[in-house]
């Protein structure tokens, strides 16, 4: 069969090359696939479902891999995020620290203390000048680092929803690989069934006597149903008449004399 496939397939491209240009190109086209198809219908079911169930089983490195791309993002998604809560927190406590000195410094006085220690309105001024300026620049991180988190947790559950899809879209494969199985098990039984042929000659045999037996029967009691009716139900057992001759003399005598009147007249 593939030898006359390839036969076919360099008649369509000698073809081609006579006529040459686009239509060559077309010729060739549509003898690739008359060839494709040809060879693809002489595939047997049973290696094509094979082949599908290898191509399933396939998938699961593909995923495994996207399981673990996922594990690590949520590992990494985690350590952002209570870096970002940590740093957030730090924050609440310089702009805290920063407001009271904001007070202090406005309070007019010219020395206060923090922790025993007496500080002048300048070294407030510069401590609160450099203060503000790293919580400025931390604020800015913070933003930055909460703009990662919320793009990273996007694609998170991107991720996750894709991989839902392929696990759900697997399932489906396998719930439909089973299906043509099943069928092509099924369409096998049929196949076989038929080739078989079973020897009953003997039931046929005893069939057909039973048969013969049942026939005899019903003709047999046929008969015997019309005998009765036609010798009647026997009453009575009559005797014949002491004169019976006479009888029989006298009657064919009758018409004898009958006779003789009807010629005479």
């Amino acid at each position: 069969m593939f030898k006359k496939i390839l036969i076919g397939s360099a008649l369509v491209a000698g073809t081609g090359a006579l006529i040459g240009g686009t239509s060559a190109y077309s010729y060739l086209k549509t003898g690739y696939h008359s060839v494709r198809d040809s060879i693809k219908e002489q595939i047997p079911i049973d290696l094509e479902i094979k082949r599908v169930r290898d191509m399933i089983e396939d998938l699961k490195p593909e995923i495994a891999e996207n399981l673990r791309i996922i594990a690590r993002e949520e590992v990494e998604v985690g350590k952002l995020q209570r870096e970002v809560s940590s740093k957030k927190s730090t924050l609440t406590k310089s702009k805290e620290a920063i407001l009271r000195l904001k007070e202090d410094l406005q309070s007019g006085v010219k020395f206060v203390n923090y922790k025993g220690r007496d500080y002048s309105m300048d070294q407030v001024k510069k401590d609160l000048n450099d203060r503000f300026k790293h919580f400025q620049t931390q604020e800015a991180t913070v933003d930055k680092l909460e703009k990662i988190l919320e793009a990273r947790e996007r694609n998170l559950n991107a991720a996750r929803r894709k991989l839902e899809s392929m696990l759900a879209a697997k399932r489906q494969h396998e719930v439909a690989v089973e299906n043509l199985q099943a069928r092509w098990t099924m369409q096998q039984v049929v196949e076989s069934s038929s080739q078989y042929t079973l020897h009953d000659s003997r039931l046929s045999h005893v069939r057909d006597t039973l048969d013969d037996i049942s026939t005899r029967l019903d003709v047999a009691e046929k008969l015997v149903g019309q005998d009765e009716m036609t010798t009647g139900i026997p009453v009575l057992d009559e005797e014949a008449p002491a004169d019976l001759v006479d009888q029989i003399t006298s009657y064919f005598d009758r018409d004898t004399v009958n006779v003789n009147v009807a010629v005479n007249n």
